[in-house]
């Protein structure tokens, strides 16, 4: 007797979005930690904002390996680096003056 329910598209989809959704949450709720701990409390909160880079990486990975990347969002990966990277660096340099 087979018990698995079988699913359609619009169930997987909600998943998918409800997954989003959740991630989405989770991830600018710890930069907000994260901004907060440095700004306010003058701590480092580096382990807090590993997980929001290796979340990214991790989907990143998934999308690479399932070759659902598309020129458009590669782009856009790029181009959120590179704003993320200068404004890090200002950041470090702003930091050391």
């Amino acid at each position: 007797m087979n018990r698995w329910i079988v699913r359609d598209e619009r169930e997987a989809a909600i998943d998918a979005a409800a997954d989003r959704l959740s991630y989405l949450v989770l991830s600018f709720g710890l930069l907000a930690t994260v901004a907060v701990r440095s700004f306010v409390a003058h701590e480092a909160s580096w382990d807090l904002l590993a997980l929001v880079v290796i979340g990214g990486i991790v989907g990143m990975a998934v999308r690479t390996r399932r070759r659902v990347v598309t020129r458009r969002w590669l782009a856009v990966a790029m181009v959120t680096g590179a704003f993320a990277a200068a404004i890090a660096a200002a950041t470090l340099l702003g930091t050391r003056a």
